[in-house]
Formats: structure tokens, C-alpha cells, sequence
């Protein structure tokens, strides 16, 4: 596996902030999980399926401060791989990426948190673990919580685990947003929730690009790429075939599809 990822570094020019070049990696089909104790013991002997296959491979593109990118393909062609590689959460086996500045991920909001801590704590473990402060965080603890909602407010200290899954959106939706980080990248959690929360997470993203922020943002819905983004990528199999105004990146993904 190469170690050509590279974070928090200077792209080739001054203004790029994520800077992909010939960008690839590769998974197994099997599942090792799924093994059973005989396959274990006797390693070779699995019939599971062992061949590999690339989820993304040959991916170049640049994405300059302040640009709202939108990333546009159908499930399985690697979107939501592409943005775990910007964040730093996977290693390419090809190729690099380079990102310029900290990064907001929304991509697992809750995948983080933990079920025997109660929401309180989980704030500032999440936010702890993004960097900030017991201070900063405490600085902004009444602005995560009144974004979360009242029913969040009247289980912080009941253990996440307890919470429905809506609550849980909410809550790392509000913490993640709190970051102040200069690259948000959002894979689908703006199509959770009611229309409320809805209304208040595209208020909350209209103000962070309001801010100067950059934005990649994985979607299947043409009106919220429509709503926040001015260009598109698209992936179709792990491979780039499409960069341009997000208009016609989303006719030429209309017109494969």
C-alpha cells in the first residue's frame, strides 16, 4: 500500500485545497469477518471469494478554496470512498491526495459517539477528538445543544445509546457543524431527518459557505446539489468521467443512467 496520502499540507498552488492525483485503491470482494474458525486456522483453505477489484482508481481533480463540489454517480461507484480518503480515514494503494487545512467530515455523524457515554460527554469526547478544547468547546456547548433540539436537551445526560436515530443525527449534525474547519464534507445527511431539521441544516450549510467555507457534497438529490454546488464530479465504476458545471455533469449522469 503506498503512504503517498498526505494531510494539513501545501497543495502545488496556493489557492487549491484538495488535490488528488492518479488517486486509487483497492478491496478484497471476501468478507474476512465472515470466516468461519476452520477457514481461520486453516488460512488458504476459504472458499470465500479472495479476488480484488478497484473501487477507485486514476482520479484527478483539484478543488480550490470557497468552490461548492458536488459528486454525483450511482451507489457503488465510490463516492462515499472518495470522500474517506480526503478525510484522511483511508489510505490510498495509488496515487495521493493532498489536503490543505482541517476537515469537517459528515460522513458517519455517529459513528464516533459512544453508546455507554450519554450525550453530554459525547459532546466533548467528538469535539475533543476534532481538536478543540474543553474550553472552546464548552464556549459553544448551548449552540450545539439548541440546534440538536429540546428532545436532545432533555436526554443529555441519558446514555446515546438510548436515543432514537433521528436524535442521534441531530446531535452529531450539530457538533460536527460547530467545527471550525476551512473543508466540510457532507456525504447524504442532508436527506435525514423531518422537514424542520431539514430546513435548519441547509440554513446551517448556506451559512458556512456564506463564511468562504469548501464543500464536497456526496448527494442523490438534484435539488440539494442544485442548492449549494456550482460544479460536479462525476464517478461512474471508480473512475472520473465527468468534471465540469454541475448542469452538465448531472446531464451527462442523467443521460447514462
Amino acid at each position: 500500500m503506498s503512504d503517498a496520502t498526505e494531510a494539513s499540507t501545501t497543495s502545488p498552488q496556493t489557492d487549491v485545497v484538495i488535490h488528488a492525483d492518479n488517486l486509487g485503491i483497492e478491496f478484497l470482494r471476501s468478507r474476512r469477518r465472515s470466516l468461519s474458525i476452520r477457514e481461520l486456522v486453516f488460512k488458504g483453505k476459504s472458499s470465500s471469494p479472495t479476488d480484488k477489484f478497484w473501487a477507485l482508481r486514476n482520479v484527478s481533480f483539484d478543488v480550490r478554496r470557497g468552490e461548492a463540489v458536488g459528486l454525483v454517480g450511482a451507489n457503488g461507484e465510490g463516492k462515499s470512498t472518495l470522500l474517506k480518503l480526503i478525510a484522511g480515514v483511508l489510505l490510498p494503494d495509488e496515487g495521493r491526495v493532498a489536503v490543505d487545512g482541517g476537515v469537517a467530515p459528515m460522513i458517519e455523524l455517529t459513528g464516533g459517539f459512544l453508546g455507554d457515554l450519554t450525550a453530554r460527554e459525547n459532546i466533548y469526547l467528538t469535539a475533543g477528538l476534532h481538536g478543540l478544547t474543553r474550553e472552546e468547546t464548552e464556549e459553544h456547548f448551548e449552540e450545539i445543544v439548541e440546534f440538536a433540539g429540546q428532545n436532545v436537551r432533555d436526554g443529555l445526560d441519558t446514555p446515546f445509546r438510548h436515543f432514537s436515530s433521528g436524535m442521534k443525527v441531530r446531535l452529531g449534525f450539530a457538533v460536527i457543524t460547530m467545527l471550525d474547519e476551512p473543508i466540510i464534507l457532507v456525504d447524504e445527511v442532508l436527506a435525514v431527518g423531518d422537514a424542520a431539521f431539514r430546513a435548519k441544516c441547509y440554513a446551517r450549510m448556506e451559512g458556512l459557505l456564506a463564511e468562504g467555507r469548501t464543500l464536497f457534497l456526496v448527494s442523490h438529490s438534484e435539488p440539494d446539489l442544485q442548492r449549494f454546488c456550482t460544479r460536479g464530479l462525476y464517478l461512474k465504476h471508480g473512475n472520473l468521467v465527468g468534471d465540469g458545471p454541475l448542469e452538465d455533469v448531472l446531464a451527462q449522469y442523467r443521460a447514462a443512467t
